[in-house]
């Protein structure tokens, strides 16, 4: 179905993206009547690699198909919220807090260096407001869903913290499913085989249907006690710069990696850690929620080739 289009940017790739769509913006395909053309791509790919400069020792045509696939996921965001809400926004003092989030982890201090970077980068700020936009507004709408299934026992994390000294582990992961025509092995040795040869963090870019995705598939720190004992009895049995057999979650399978841990002494802020891990476990079941729905509005789009 796509063939045209990796045709198109493979030419395109080979020169240079900015200047050929500034010279003629090509419509690539539709996801119901919302379009999605040249510069679309090319806008994301420069955003996939300001956020993650690792992928760009991708193949170029992994990197297409990961700005493909992330392009049709919002598009499948955006055309639900608008069945359901007059527009998306959030709170502008949020969304500002936000903002100043991204360009921190991108080892900026201020607004003006993250200006003058997206200007080197050919990004505009505007992009990035709208994409941090969706992202939170999808999450409070998925909440707001599914908040009567969100489980979390605050009592045992409360427990857990306040009681004993806690590993925190540094992680990494690949979320991935099962299309209708794969069997487990088939994917499962397809993906092993990338890690072996481009590496974990590569791999999650190409495979992972995580939000972690587009960052190389980076958790970052979480404590012991925001991981259930099923996932910790699989990071207890590998070591640093492992990955855990794919552990079964809901809706699809779930590989872990182990960038770092320590070992941590009983927190002098008690309240603060527990308030951290409960998010971290709020948010992890929001996310499995999301990619369940997603999959099922995927279903009913109709996704065409121009």
């Amino acid at each position: 179905m796509f063939n045209r289009f990796f045709f198109l940017f493979v030419i395109i790739l080979n020169f240079n993206i900015s200047s050929w769509v500034t010279a003629e913006n090509k419509i690539l395909f539709k996801v119901n009547d919302e379009i999605i053309t040249t510069i679309d791509i090319s806008n994301e790919i420069n955003y996939l690699i300001l956020v993650n400069p690792k992928i760009q020792e991708l193949e170029q045509s992994e990197i297409l198909e990961i700005a493909k696939n992330n392009l049709i996921k919002e598009k499948i965001k955006e055309i639900e919220l608008l069945k359901n809400f007059d527009k998306i926004k959030i709170n502008d003092e949020q969304l500002e807090l936000l903002v100043k989030n991204t360009y921190n982890n991108i080892g900026l201090n201020n607004i003006d260096q993250f200006k003058e970077h997206l200007k080197n980068n050919n990004i505009k700020l505007k992009l990035i407001k709208e994409k941090i936009t969706l992202n939170i507004f999808w999450k409070q709408f998925i909440y707001s869903k599914y908040k009567n299934q969100i489980i979390i026992d605050k009592e045992k994390i409360a427990k857990d913290i306040k009681n004993k000294k806690t590993r925190i582990y540094d992680l990494s992961e690949i979320l991935f499913f099962l299309d209708n025509d794969e069997s487990f092995s088939e994917k499962y040795n397809i993906i092993k085989s990338s890690i072996k040869k481009n590496g974990f963090e590569n791999t999650a870019l190409v495979y992972s249907k995580a939000e972690s995705s587009e960052i190389g598939g980076k958790i970052g720190w979480i404590n012991e006690t925001a991981i259930s004992n099923k996932i910790l009895l699989e990071l207890n049995s590998i070591n640093i710069n492992s990955h855990t057999n794919p552990i079964s979650v809901q809706g699809g399978f779930l590989i872990l990696k182990i960038n770092d841990y320590k070992d941590e002494k009983k927190q002098s802020d008690a309240e603060k850690e527990i308030a951290k891990v409960i998010n971290i476990k709020m948010n992890e079941q929001i996310n499995q929620f999301s990619n369940l729905f997603i999959n099922r509005l995927k279903k009913n789009i109709i996704i065409n080739e121009t």
